[in-house]
């Protein structure tokens, strides 16, 4: 072969490098889409926080939130939600929160003495019977409701819960159309696959589809929560109506029913984690976002812990369902972890500033 001209070896090489440019631009992107949708490591944990794009990290109205906390009238219900109220009023404008706006949805049909206490709108609860005194199934009907009446300014929704506090200021953790959500050890659709197939087909996908969460706490955009409300309504009440199902998820039904509308609307979640810790099995804070006070914490004296035996020092939200707990609990003994010693004082300091306190 003759020598190669001049132009020609520089037509090559801008050539060889405008082709590895592209491939190597593609590659990144890619690798960002998925990173996004799966976590360094694979595992789905992805902080969108650390992770967005510059343009979409800045915190314009839009990413917002609107706090929806679902609620009955009965005593153990209304004082959990003031505690809760406390603290999203004082999280609410702290740097590092998206939250917006505040809503208690009150799904017992009826306003109660805390309507000026809080922002609350009255739903229905389900028709007499349908819920077979399984109370919480009245929750995606309240949403429905709530959807239908409500104007709601922000474009994205935190579904929260009674018994969550707020222990640090809570950014918007979604990412789009991804809602994240906290993944539950207990709810696990794969290992319950031949109940999951009665209500989520085959022709739908895998079962692993299903995330491993609930309704609470997800931050969902408002345009996909209402798709998704309705589904979660009535794969409630099939759930509850077949026995099988009903004996095998107990008390957690209607978070599968939520895991199951959620993936027949194709929508995945981002798992979070650091969006709640659950003492006392969860014993350090660090920066997660909520307390769910759903155990019992009792200790003996020496701060060790007594789960399933009441202890010398206890703290557990049952103890307390025809009226508020007392102000100024006493703290845990030393040895205690951090997170049950934070969620006594912050019980304290909401119960000492709430007027009005004892009333039920």
């Amino acid at each position: 072969m003759g020598r190669a001209s001049p132009l020609l070896l520089v037509l090559l090489v801008l050539g060889f490098f405008f082709a590895t440019y592209n491939l190597l631009t593609m590659f990144i992107h890619n690798k960002s889409i998925n990173l996004c949708k799966l976590g360094e490591d694979g595992s789905g944990m992805f902080d969108p926080v650390i992770g967005m794009p510059e343009d979409v990290k800045s915190r314009g109205s839009n990413l917002r939130y609107h706090v929806a906390l679902t609620a009955t009238d009965a005593p153990y219900s209304k004082w959990q939600c003031r505690i809760m109220y406390y603290w999203y009023k004082k999280m609410r404008n702290m740097p590092g929160s998206d939250m917006g706006g505040f809503t208690r949805v009150l799904h017992s049909g009826a306003p109660d003495n805390l309507m000026d206490e809080m922002p609350t709108m009255v739903v229905d609860p389900l028709p007499g019977g349908l819920d077979r005194g399984y109370i919480v199934l009245s929750r995606p009907w309240a949403f429905v409701q709530w959807f239908e009446k409500a104007t709601i300014e922000e474009e994205y929704i935190l579904m929260a819960e009674p018994d969550h506090v707020f222990v640090n200021p809570l950014p918007n953790l979604a990412h789009g159309d991804y809602p994240a959500g906290f993944p539950f050890f207990y709810i696990k659709p794969a290992e319950n696959e031949k109940i999951v197939r009665k209500f989520y087909p085959a022709e739908k996908g895998p079962v692993t589809n299903v995330d491993p969460i609930a309704n609470s706490p997800v931050i969902i955009k408002k345009s996909l929560l209402e798709k998704i409300a309705p589904t979660w309504m009535n794969v409630s009440l099939k759930m509850n109506d077949d026995p099988e199902t009903d004996k095998a998820f107990g008390w957690v039904l209607e978070m599968y029913a939520y895991a199951v509308a959620s993936a027949l609307h194709d929508v995945k979640h981002i798992l979070r984690k650091d969006f709640m810790l659950q003492p006392p099995w969860d014993l350090e804070i660090g920066r997660k976002f909520i307390i769910h006070y759903t155990y019992g914490c009792d200790y003996n004296m020496k701060g060790e812990l007594t789960y399933g035996n009441i202890g010398e020092w206890r703290f557990d939200k049952r103890s307390y369902l025809r009226g508020p707990p007392p102000r100024n609990l006493s703290l845990p003994p030393p040895g205690v972890p951090e997170s049950v010693v934070r969620l006594v004082k912050m019980v304290n300091e909401a119960t000492d500033h709430i007027p009005n306190w004892y009333t039920e």
